[in-house]
């Protein structure tokens, strides 16, 4: 019966033939290893966050007087409302996680190379919305970090020449950050994981015009594929048991491990917290923002553009890039500058943990100083793979001919 069933949406919807060439039997190749489960296992978590989403924005009041008190009324008396919450808030920082690794998967292994320059762009615009997705969702248990991240970071708008303050005026709806500014991020962040689910259904689509990229950075020939089920789809629900194993041992034994205290707190426009500090996922660009200090009134629009050029020159890394071979795994001098990319990346993380007039080595090395060398490291990094590619600096070792 279900196949009579089959066959007559067939005559009429090709779903059959759809689910054979784009999953079931999609070409892949043979030497995929567990840094390519990284791709499904963000979708996983996405579609986590927006279930447990819906279900939180029933009971949320978007109101300034009333969002906090909406929170606890979640978090106490809604059946289950405790664990709906904390699998969304710690869902957000296993998001950043696998996708954080994905990205670094993406640079080791050269996948932003030619074909699939836009298959990395769109990669990056996906970015951008998750970004703009978790800072609005930040602000909406409207704590002391939310209300205080909200008027720091969008007061850095008012850098724009010209039209800054105008612009801050309308984000906020008024004079200050209040009750329109919050009524605001919580549409936006209700809709923007639908266009960020669009994006990545985008993103699919480019995957499966170019097929995967692999570790050693060859275009496979059809012998050295094979069909997605059961390979993959086994090693991909085998990856997402390791994931939830350890998000949920966050989720039921260290709920608050990744919130900040002073969020439990509520918003107080006369009270500045002692240290603002933004989200672990946030930190490498909070702290290049920091770092950027040149003498003028220019100083926040320099910073301002450097924490934004931090994530958009990894649109030109298919351009920077220009050796013959696309995965470091054979390329030893990009591999170690890769390497170091990472340790900054962690560096500036701790910058900007740390407040920016700490210091260490007893006084003698000021956080500010470290942060502008980790910057400086940063975009370094660009400048010298394009360097040692564009002239013939690095040589390659000889790659397989075949997988």
């Amino acid at each position: 019966m279900s196949k009579s069933l089959m066959e007559w949406v067939d005559e009429r919807i090709p779903v059959s033939d759809l689910i054979k060439s784009q999953a079931t039997e999609y070409p892949t190749p043979k030497n995929l290893n567990y840094w390519w489960n990284f791709g499904s296992l963000a979708l996983t978590v996405l579609i986590i966050m927006i279930l447990t989403g819906l279900f939180l924005a029933m009971h949320y009041k978007p109101d300034a007087a009333l969002a906090f008190d909406s929170v606890e009324h979640i978090m106490r008396d809604v059946n289950y409302g405790w664990l709906l919450r904390y699998l969304h808030a710690n869902g957000a920082t296993f998001f950043f996680i696998v996708i954080y690794i994905h990205i670094l998967r993406g640079m080791y292994y050269g996948s932003y190379r030619a074909p699939r320059e836009i298959l990395w762009w769109l990669g990056i615009v996906i970015f951008f919305l998750m970004m703009g997705t978790a800072f609005m969702g930040y602000v909406l248990p409207w704590g002391q970090m939310s209300y205080w991240g909200a008027a720091v970071i969008t007061n850095l708008m008012s850098a724009i020449p010209l039209v800054g303050p105008d612009l801050v005026t309308w984000i906020w709806g008024g004079f200050a950050v209040g009750d329109p500014t919050l009524n605001r991020f919580f549409v936006l962040h209700f809709l923007l994981p639908f266009v960020l689910f669009g994006a990545v259904f985008v993103h699919l689509w480019a995957l499966h015009a170019v097929h995967s990229n692999n570790p050693v950075g060859i275009d496979v020939p059809h012998k050295d594929t094979i069909p997605f089920h059961p390979y993959y789809t086994i090693k991909d629900v085998y990856g997402v048991g390791v994931l939830l194993i350890v998000y949920l041992s966050f989720v039921f034994y260290a709920p608050n491990f990744f919130l900040e205290p002073d969020n439990y707190i509520p918003a107080n426009p006369m009270q500045t917290p002692a240290h603002i500090v933004p989200e672990w996922y946030f930190l490498p660009f909070y702290a290049i923002l920091r770092s950027i200090d040149f003498l003028g009134s220019f100083s926040k629009l320099a910073g301002v553009l450097a924490m934004g050029g931090s994530i958009a020159i990894w649109f030109l890394l298919p351009f920077l890039d220009r050796s013959p071979v696309r995965s470091f795994r054979y390329r030893p001098l990009s591999r170690r500058l890769f390497w170091i990319f990472f340790i900054d990346t962690l560096i500036l993380g701790w910058v900007g943990y740390n407040p920016a007039d700490a210091t260490v080595l007893d006084g003698a090395l000021p956080m500010i100083t470290i942060g502008r060398t980790a910057t400086f490291i940063y975009f370094g990094y660009f400048v010298l793979l394009w360097a040692i590619t564009a002239f013939g600096i690095e040589k390659p070792n000889e790659v397989p001919k075949s997988i």
